[in-house]
């Protein structure tokens, strides 16, 4: 019984870790593409990809999921440059980009 109880409380952990990545995955998802856009460039693929996990400390001292996606994007149709967006917990702190070539 006792066992029983301990396996359902792991599954149910484990279901709700991977929901709350599934939520920052479409937030990083949608902050790129939005990005992108704004800066007038193609994302590639249409997807980001979970490079790094870990814990850290938002401003007012919380402890907080921090993850690392990666993506790709293109500025001219013919290269490929790479992105990485920085989020902790369910918020993007930063964007960054390879320096890319544009058209005149």
């Amino acid at each position: 019984m006792f066992d029983d109880l301990i396996l359902i409380v792991l599954l149910l952990s484990a279901y709700l870790y991977w929901l709350d990545g599934q939520a920052a995955k479409e937030i990083a998802f949608k902050a790129v593409k939005t990005h992108c856009l704004s800066l007038e460039l193609q994302m590639l693929d249409e997807y980001v990809a979970l490079d790094g996990i870990g814990l850290k400390r938002d401003r007012t001292g919380k402890m907080r999921v921090s993850r690392i996606f990666l993506f790709e994007f293109s500025s001219t149709g013919n290269e490929r440059y790479n992105g990485v967006c920085f989020m902790l917990g369910r918020r993007v702190e930063a964007i960054q980009m390879e320096p890319y070539r544009f058209d005149d």
